[in-house]
């Protein structure tokens, strides 16, 4: 039952993602210029903040259900789940916001997740500006 019930979030944490970057994909700002810029940023914070949760919560998942992503320090990331939680949340970040600091590494299929996150990490910013830049060019015209 367990297994099924961390299925289902991962599921939720997958569309969760795909969600928020279609939202950025799909977005159409108000008029006003400086209204524009402030509801763009805080939508790329919002689908920012929403990846690296359901990317963490993708990497707890598969840590609870013995699969082994993450190791910290040449060990497997784990102990309490306090720990466990502000682990996978501090390299999902990082790994995010930047290529990863090494002091917390993705293992087996951790590795390909981290590729896919660094991946969104690196396209996010892309899909603003083209996104921006199209709805003004439409707007001009």
């Amino acid at each position: 039952m367990v297994n099924w019930l961390l299925y289902i979030c991962m599921f939720i944490a997958v569309s969760g993602v795909l969600m928020s970057f279609l939202l950025l994909l799909r977005y159409r700002p108000t008029r006003g210029r400086h209204r524009v810029s402030l509801r763009h940023f805080m939508m790329l914070v919002n689908v920012y903040v929403t990846v690296m949760l359901a990317f963490a919560l993708i990497y707890m998942i598969l840590e609870l259900l013995g699969i082994q992503v993450l190791a910290e320090a040449s060990r497997n990331v784990g102990g309490e789940l306090t720990h466990l939680v502000s682990d996978v949340i501090y390299f999902s970040a990082i790994t995010l916001l930047s290529v990863g600091y090494g002091d917390i590494v993705p293992i087996g299929v951790g590795r390909i997740l981290a590729i896919i996150q660094a991946l969104f990490g690196y396209l996010l910013p892309a899909a603003f500006v083209v996104t921006t830049v199209i709805r003004f060019e439409n707007k001009v015209e």
